[in-house]
């Protein structure tokens, strides 16, 4: 890429952790390619983000964003992490009245493009009014955008799916053969939220505006991946689909964390256990299980008779009501073979620790992403959102393996847990998940990675469409 124009990014993540941290990703890869990037949250949500490497720092502006006050919002929540569930949509609706200062910001950094995510979709006539063009960078796969269907549709009201049940079967979209699809009672938690009311309007629709009205879709996914599925989306959203890669985590490691103390506890304990042989279990920031699932997955912990590391969240945000306890004397149980964590937890270097042998996850993107990233092998048990149809790819492609679950009401057994955790970490028919992710980990390693970003921005640089600045 000679010749090659410096491009002044806005960056716009909506307010989860789960966001967040992808577009940090994406905004390091362009900053070590020398464009700046204006990334903008509110003032709690930058002080948790990771740490930058110091030669990145010039190129990375952090934009504060005080949220406005909205009835029923807890205080200090400024992420989906601060809250349960049933809050989430205050969230939206306090989200939704940045737009108000969207107009003077761009203005005043005039930036070549803006990346923005599918939350705020008010961004469009935004954009469109001073002229600047728009990148969609979705952190959702291909498989899970799929899911929306038509946004013309969408918009217009035509999409004839109205009940959770219609989105449990393959779209007639979707022209190839294929098992991927969410289940009746995954559909049911998020329906609200996906098509009726995920704040001031539903999360479908602030996907379908935000993907008619944008120049160009990037996708935090590969080809290798999911080719077939980036081809549907491309054909239902008729415009330049570009996958950016799988944008790996990565941390800036100054020291400092590897004499943190609770972490050396963690290690301590870690480096005592047989290599391969301990189940890893975290369900990210945004999921927490009920209370009913939760003691059956301890009990089904217990009866694998594998060691086990847990982070373990028994609420999310100080408004949660709901506090989720440990069965009865679990801990005394299974005392000396594991180790439970209440509090904060470094993923990174537990993930690449040699005494992980699988990874018990909710088939969340980026902590999927992350188990490739460390070849580890998974133990799928999704509870919402893009979850199911993460898990059901994964599983069609024999990258994870599920623990059974009734289809209608999500219920499963302890014997399901532990039979699950026993197959993919102990035995001989778990071999082909323990390869499959190995030779899935070519599509993170840091070579291929660039390349996907350099293509992004070779898009951006020969079409002169994106050359506003320049013509005027």
């Amino acid at each position: 890429m000679s010749d090659v124009k410096n491009f002044h990014f806005f960056m716009f993540p909506w307010l989860a952790f789960g966001h967040m941290i992808p577009y940090l990703e994406l905004a390091k890869l362009l900053a070590k390619k020398g464009h700046k990037i204006s990334f903008f949250s509110t003032p709690k949500n930058i002080q948790r983000l990771p740490k930058l490497p110091p030669n990145l720092k010039p190129k990375i502006e952090f934009i504060t964003l005080q949220l406005p006050h909205v009835e029923n919002l807890p205080e200090n929540a400024e992420a989906t992490i601060d809250l349960p569930y049933n809050k989430v949509r205050y969230l939206k609706i306090a989200f939704d009245k940045l737009q108000e200062s969207m107009p003077k910001l761009i203005e005043t950094l005039s930036p070549d493009f803006v990346i923005q995510d599918f939350a705020s979709y008010w961004l469009v006539p935004i954009t469109k009014k001073s002229q600047t063009p728009t990148i969609y960078f979705s952190i959702f796969p291909a498989t899970g955008l799929s899911m929306g269907g038509d946004p013309s549709s969408i918009i217009i009201g035509d999409d004839d799916r109205v009940k959770p049940e219609d989105f449990t079967v393959k779209p007639k979209w979707v022209p190839f053969e294929t098992n991927v699809r969410p289940s009746f009672y995954q559909i049911q938690r998020m329906f609200n939220d996906l098509v009726i009311d995920g704040g001031n309007v539903s999360d479908i629709y602030r996907l379908a505006v935000t993907v008619k009205g944008v120049d160009v879709v990037a996708i935090r996914s590969c080809y290798e991946f999911e080719g077939e599925w980036l081809q549907v989306i491309e054909n239902l959203y008729e415009k330049e689909i570009i996958p950016i890669g799988l944008l790996p985590t990565t941390s800036y490691d100054d020291g400092e964390e590897d004499n943190n103390e609770t972490w050396l506890e963690m290690k301590a304990w870690l480096d005592m256990q047989q290599k391969g042989s301990v189940v890893y279990i975290a369900f990210g920031s945004e999921t927490k299980p009920s209370q009913d699932e939760l003691t059956i997955i301890a009990l089904g912990l217990e009866l694998s008779n594998l060691p086990f590391f847990w982070v373990f969240r028994q609420q999310r945000g100080c408004a949660d009501s709901e506090v989720i306890e440990l069965p009865e004397q679990f801990e005394e149980r299974t005392n000396g073979r594991g180790f439970i964590c209440t509090s904060w937890a470094p993923q990174l270097k537990i993930l690449n620790h040699e005494s992980i042998g699988g990874f018990l996850t909710h088939s969340g993107w980026s902590s999927v992403i992350e188990a490739v990233q460390f070849e580890k092998p998974l133990i799928l048990l999704p509870f919402l959102a893009d979850q199911g149809m993460i898990c059901s790819h994964l599983t069609e492609k024999k990258l994870g393996y599920p623990i059974f679950r009734n289809e209608l009401d999500g219920s499963f057994t302890k014997e399901c847990v532990a039979e699950s955790l026993r197959l993919v970490i102990v035995e001989e028919k778990g071999k082909i998940y323990r390869q499959n992710v190995k030779e899935m980990k070519e599509s993170c390693s840091k070579d291929v990675q660039q390349r996907f970003v350099d293509n992004l921005l070779d898009y951006l640089q020969s079409h002169k469409r994106f050359q506003r600045r320049e013509s005027n």
